[in-house]
């Protein structure tokens, strides 16, 4: 017995969980402890509670402009200027990414996670009791800083976990929950908006936010921070003209897309002279679009990345030059809007792309993507705006964004052969 305590005392104590990395392609790891890969839950279900969040934005970002009419007729301004209220949530986005991004370079991703869907939440609470126009201006302002960086941050998280032949899947999954907003939440909301008021559609929001940051806390991986992360490190990004190539594309190439969604539900009814309760509908199939464009243009950027966002971008050009036809119809309208939401892909396109040429500032770069597509969210519907404030009718919009989707693809033009003589 004594020769057997002896043995027990002269065992090695149990090492501690030491980092388990996994390396996926450069600049992209993430650290979890032996505990929790020893019981690893699968990529799926992480990539699931990632996408409640899009899910979550996108309900607050498309929503918001499909309930236009209704919020600027309570708050008692014009439909142009109640779209300041959406041009407020971008230009929330486009600061809040990179700020957020730097200043957190030395935070577990995890906690971030959780941190930027709690704030998000609480914002998009109290967007749902504004008391006036300049309040709510305000409100979609910091309800807009999370976003980017939530989703920058998230699908790094989603490509650190699958080989890199699969990371512009991944970060399309974590875009599917932001696609099946527009195709469910948004038409959803909108009818809530329609039935019980517009503010109930911002109650939904923050719950879901909530959720959200809970399914993170059980299910994303416990990470540490990367060795010789900073915000100077971060910064690195700026530096990079294909990092700044591949923004603009984003920046101007999409604009298009939202200068014809913003203004959809007012065109339908001035235009089309639908019923408003067919307004969900066409949002319904318009998000279709977003989400089949996610699930199927991935299987052909991951094998030809560049050559895919100039189609899409051409796809786009010639889809929104066709809207003014087809708005005379409720159902060539809602064909058009099908085919435009596929364009939608080239935001995860980008994304993946925004990987390859960012180095060791991916968090940065991520988020950065989205402070792009932001300023399309707010460049389309002011310049669309202008042109209908102008005399020129809600179905210019499809013009204007025509123009934007081919001013895009001329950057990508210099973008790609930059990078086809530089190797990149």
């Amino acid at each position: 017995m004594s020769q057997r305590l002896s043995t027990q005392r002269r065992q090695p104590p149990s090492p501690s969980p030491k980092p388990l990395i996994r390396e996926v392609s450069p600049g992209i790891d993430v650290r979890v402890t032996q505990d929790n890969a020893a019981g690893a839950i699968h990529p799926g279900i992480v990539h699931l509670a990632l996408a409640m969040g899009g899910f979550a934005i996108g309900i607050a970002e498309f929503a918001t402009m499909s309930l236009l009419p209704f919020f600027a007729h309570d708050l008692h301004v014009s439909e142009p200027a109640a779209g300041h209220a959406i041009s407020a949530y971008a230009l929330g986005v486009v600061v809040g990414a990179p700020v957020i991004a730097v200043l957190s370079a030395r935070m577990a991703r995890r906690t971030l996670l959780i941190a930027l869907m709690g704030f998000f939440a609480l914002m998009n609470g109290l967007s749902g009791l504004a008391p006036d126009y300049h309040t709510m201006l305000v409100l979609r302002f910091l309800a807009g800083l999370p976003h980017g960086a939530y989703f920058g941050i998230a699908m790094l998280v989603a490509a650190s976990l699958v080989p890199t032949d699969k990371r512009t899947a991944a970060v399309g999954r974590v875009l599917l929950g932001l696609t099946v907003a527009t195709t469910i939440g948004v038409p959803l909301a909108n009818s809530v908006g329609q039935a019980i008021g517009w503010r109930w559609a911002f109650a939904i929001v923050a719950g879901l936010a909530l959720l959200t940051a809970l399914l993170v806390l059980i299910f994303a991986p416990r990470d540490t921070v990367t060795t010789g992360a900073s915000p100077l490190r971060e910064l690195s990004a700026l530096g990079r003209k294909h990092v700044w190539l591949t923004l603009a594309i984003g920046a101007v190439g999409f604009g298009g897309l939202f200068s014809v969604y913003t203004y959809l539900a007012s065109t339908m009814l001035a235009v089309t002279h639908t019923s408003p309760a067919l307004v969900p509908v066409a949002l319904c199939v318009f998000g279709a679009g977003l989400t089949a464009g996610n699930i199927i243009v991935p299987r052909f950027a991951d094998r030809a990345l560049m050559a895919t966002a100039g189609g899409l971008l051409l796809w786009s050009a010639a889809t929104l030059a066709l809207y003014p036809l087809a708005a005379v119809n409720f159902w060539t309208l809602s064909a058009d809007v099908f085919l435009i939401g596929l364009g939608g892909a080239l935001a995860t396109v980008l994304q993946t792309r925004l990987m390859d040429v960012a180095g060791e500032a991916q968090s940065l770069a991520a988020a950065l993507n989205h402070s792009a597509f932001n300023i399309a969210n707010a460049l389309g519907p002011w310049v669309g705006g202008m042109a209908v404030a102008a005399g020129y009718g809600w179905t210019s919009t499809g013009l204007v964004g025509a123009g934007l989707a081919l001013s895009g693809f001329a950057v990508w033009a210099i973008a790609a052969a930059l990078a086809a003589r530089e190797g990149v």
